[in-house]
């Protein structure tokens, strides 16, 4: 299980931490054994001065799919919100650190959604940004509904998480959600590059800075939790039932 997210310290990037989705064969659909390992590294960034910037990065083709259905269905069945996901995005707010994230291909549901906290975003020209929560019958997640009409206005958020429209890499970076285009192959040496940049920086003005940057992190939390509330509640209604038993027929 552990090994679905690769975390190092790779030696040509000072620095950097780098946390790779590595479950190709469910295009890194993420679980609650990857949730804390990512939470756990995360954490552990913040108390080690040798990671000054911690970096995301996917596999060939995809970064994430989101969340493992299994995981939302066995919530729908009377766990009610997996506490997992609410850890990492609260370590990821938090993250007292820069964060980068490195995206090829698909990224859906929180593959979408944990941009938004991301300092940088770099995206392979083939990417494609989509968040199907009200397809299933949920609601936005990760505190997006209040930091992506902040960045993208009312109807680019809109279309990206209520009505599930998908975003291509030139899309997603006209509307602020992502900071560079390029090709695939380019993808993770771009993205590692970036946060050994940032690695290099005086560590305090950086933090300062980033903090001024970011504003409020109390806010996004409070918002987060009040989407979970009402994700915990559709989990469990009919209505997101019918649609997890039919995406699962597909």
């Amino acid at each position: 299980m552990t090994d679905h997210i690769v975390v190092e310290q790779p030696p040509a990037y000072p620095g950097v931490q780098s946390i790779r989705f590595n479950r190709p064969e469910k295009k890194n659909a993420i679980t609650r054994a990857m949730y804390r390992r990512m939470t756990d590294a995360l954490n552990a960034a913040n108390a080690n001065p040798d990671i000054r910037a911690t970096a995301f990065l996917g596999t060939e083709g995809c970064f994430s799919a989101g969340n493992d259905l299994n995981d939302f269905l066995t919530a729908a069945m009377g766990d009610g919100m997996v506490t997992e996901i609410i850890d990492f995005l609260y370590a990821l707010v938090n993250a007292e650190k820069p964060v980068v994230s490195g995206v090829d291909g698909l990224a859906i549901g929180i593959g979408t959604t944990i941009q938004l906290h991301c300092d940088l975003t770099i995206a392979s020209n083939r990417s494609q940004f989509r968040t199907p929560f009200v397809d299933l019958a949920l609601v936005p997640e990760a505190g997006s509904s209040l930091v992506a009409p902040r960045l993208m206005g009312h109807q680019r958020a809109f279309a990206l998480l209520a009505a599930g429209e998908a975003f291509s890499a030139a899309e997603a970076r006209e509307a602020g959600l992502i900071w560079k285009i390029v090709e695939p192959g380019e993808v993770d040496a771009t993205t590692l590059a970036a946060a050994a940049r940032l690695a290099a920086k005086p560590p305090e003005a950086l933090r300062i800075a980033r903090d001024l940057i970011r504003g409020d992190r109390g806010e996004i939390i409070a918002r987060i939790d009040e989407e979970a509330r009402h994700f915990s509640a559709r989990l469990k209604s009919a209505e997101a039932r019918a649609a997890f038993e039919a995406f699962m027929r597909r």
